[in-house]
């Protein structure tokens, strides 16, 4: 559903943001705390929530009635056109049946192979090599850069539905200052594997919860030429992938245990905001929430309150992990390294390992040929 109104274009687009929540608010929906562009109505006919990027918007919820009654209500503020049931969103790709989802990107990435002519390209089986490291000293820059910017950008927002490549994408998302040959080769390597599974995607299934969890993991000194480690999480709501991030730690850890401790610290936040959104969307975590870690030793700093040598240069808002446990809010279960998960979001991964873990996650293909 798209909405326009024509003399708030020729104004500010906060402007017209402004008289659009105010509408909103005056049907009975409120703000989302832990999302400003997400909105949400409770009546004693169900829920609904609505969710708004520039002038499109996505309805849903269990109320059928009231979902007509906020489509009539918008008509008498603005122009709406209503697009029906929810099948493409700013790229993204929506296939559904009655207990079943799957989100992808297909169309994007198969115009991003047709733009920069890898279209009839040798797939490739993983994003990354696993022996390839890039470094910024390559002599050989590029002579337009700002190529490699928009090409990183493009598979940057490729990201919102492929998990599989954030890490590689991350790695190549460094070098956009001075971007030289060896990287270019590596942004080549995405599309390469991109040649290989245009239509893959998300799966989302009913498994009859909602239970909260999540996986944390870290590559310690992974970089080379600055020995910095990188953070990976993924989490799950009812046993289907929600969200995941792959990012380089700031600082350099001095220990494998300080780098999982910060990838743990990491996740801990992504958890405790998407709590907040669940308690504002009427479906709060039952109990604590299982943080999976393949690391004892950092389980263990989680778990002790004793500051001691091994935790003495971490920065103390990292510690904030530790009232989570204490308060019961988070738990930190021990997971063997072969079923990290996050392992996909830290480092290149072999192809055996990837898919693997790829249907671990829950990405499936539903273009492939059967």
């Amino acid at each position: 559903m798209s909405v326009e109104e024509g003399s708030l274009w020729t104004q500010s687009p906060r402007a017209w943001f402004e008289k659009f929540i105010r509408a909103l608010l005056e049907f009975g929906f409120v703000r989302s705390h832990a999302d400003h562009s997400l909105f949400i109505c409770r009546r004693s006919t169900g829920i609904m929530v609505l969710i708004v990027y520039v002038d499109d918007i996505v309805l849903s919820g269990s109320d059928s009635a009231g979902m007509r009654e906020v489509k009539d209500f918008l008509k008498t503020k603005f122009e709406i056109k209503d697009l029906g049931p929810l099948r493409y969103f700013l790229g993204i790709e929506v296939a559904r049946s009655s207990s079943k989802l799957v989100l992808s990107q297909q169309k994007y990435a198969l115009d991003l192979l047709m733009e920069t002519g890898m279209l009839g390209c040798k797939p490739a089986t993983t994003p990354m090599d696993t022996s390839q490291k890039l470094r910024p000293d390559d002599v050989l820059l590029l002579t337009d850069p700002e190529m490699y910017r928009r090409l990183v950008g493009r598979l940057i927002y490729l990201t919102i539905t492929r998990p599989d490549l954030s890490f590689a994408v991350e790695v190549v998302s460094q070098f956009m200052q001075a971007p030289c040959t060896s990287h270019l080769t590596a942004v080549y390597r995405i599309l390469w594997y991109l040649k290989s599974t245009p239509g893959l995607g998300l799966y989302f299934q009913l498994h009859g919860h909602l239970h909260l969890s999540s996986y944390s993991d870290a590559d310690c000194t992974g970089s080379t030429f600055d020995r910095r480690s990188t953070s990976g999480f993924c989490t799950f709501l009812g046993g289907n992938l929600i969200t995941w991030k792959s990012k380089k730690q700031p600082v350099v850890a001095r220990s494998s245990a300080e780098a999982e401790y910060r990838a743990m610290a990491h996740a801990t936040c992504e958890l405790m905001w998407l709590r907040n959104l669940l308690e504002e969307l009427g479906y709060p975590p039952s109990g604590p929430i299982p943080l999976n870690c393949d690391n004892q030793a950092a389980i263990h700093i989680a778990r002790n309150p004793i500051f001691h040598k091994r935790t003495k240069h971490i920065e103390v808002d990292c510690h904030f992990i530790r009232e989570k446990v204490a308060s019961k809010e988070i738990v930190t279960p021990f997971v063997r390294s072969g079923d990290q998960l996050a392992d996909v979001l830290t480092k290149s991964l072999s192809r055996d390992a990837l898919h693997r873990v790829r249907d671990k996650l829950g990405m499936i293909n539903i273009y492939a040929p059967t």
